[in-house]
């Protein structure tokens, strides 16, 4: 049943006077965004996303909104990851730094133990 649809669909394109592309779509500025430092979309993260858009006549700030409280736990989360990973990764450069040593003193140690000279080569 698909083979059929699909026959008709192309063939409905080959005869179409409207141009048909398959390629992927840019977004508009991204390039010269991320060139900039900013973000890929102008929704991702910035004053229009993550302040509020109203607030109360007095001055009070209103109740964040859903996006925003999401938006808040996600970066708290990727921080939480961050501080995890880079944790990681400084205990394992301390181990290696410990094994790197740990190599250093048995190898002195073996040189240690080696035979030394007597007599004329000593001299020398």
């Amino acid at each position: 049943m698909a083979a059929p649809i699909r026959t008709l669909c192309c063939s409905v394109l080959r005869h179409s006077r409207r141009q048909f592309s398959t390629t992927c779509t840019v977004q508009a500025g991204e390039k010269w965004r991320k060139e900039h430092g900013l973000s890929r979309s102008g929704s991702e993260y910035g004053p229009l996303t993550d302040l509020p858009d109203w607030s109360f006549a007095d001055g009070r700030p209103a109740p964040p909104l859903k996006g925003q409280l999401r938006r808040k736990r996600e970066q708290e989360a990727l921080a939480r990851r961050i501080v995890m990973l880079s944790s990681e990764v400084d205990r394992g450069i301390e181990t290696w730094k410990e094994k790197q040593e740990e190599a250093r003193r048995k190898e002195e140690h073996k040189k240690s133990l080696l035979l030394k000279p007597k007599g004329k080569l000593l001299m020398k």
